[in-house]
This record gives structure tokens, sequence and C-alpha cells, in this order.
């Protein structure tokens, strides 16, 4: 079987507690976190919901939200 490009991987998304809180956990079509996890993914999230968390594991580079945006997108600068 092929390995999956998260699998054993430190990231980042969206937290399904973000999702009931925004209250569109029965609109969106999976939950993102359990997807990673269940993926092999070591999935990270902020201990407080809808603030910024970015993860950087080598060149995978992942925000949680889109308060993330300015904190990910400095990962990925330091990066280059």
């Amino acid at each position: 079987m092929a390995e999956l490009l998260v699998d054993g991987r430190k990231l980042t998304g969206f937290a399904w507690q973000e999702e009931v809180l925004a209250r569109v956990d029965k609109l969106v079509p999976y939950n993102a976190e359990g997807e990673m996890k269940s993926r092999g993914a070591l999935y990270e999230k902020a201990k407080i919901p809808f603030v910024s968390y970015a993860v950087a594991d080598g060149r995978l580079i992942t925000g949680q939200n889109p308060t993330s945006a300015k904190e990910t997108a400095q990962k990925d600068a330091a990066a280059l």
C-alpha cells in the first residue's frame, strides 16, 4: 500500500470543535481533524478555538484556520 503524504507528519487544519462552534458541522462534508488522524497524521491544534496556529514539518506547512494565515505565511517565508 502506498504511504500517504500526511502519515507520520505533524500538521493542523480546521479543528472539529471550531466547525461545531461555528454551527457548520452539519454542512461540511467531513471532519478534517478526524480524517487526518485516521490517515496517520500527527494532528495538532490550538488550545483555544479560532486563534492563530500553524505547524511546520519540513516542507509541509499548514494553518489551522483563516486566523492563521499570517503565521502560516511567516513559516512559509522562513522555510524558503
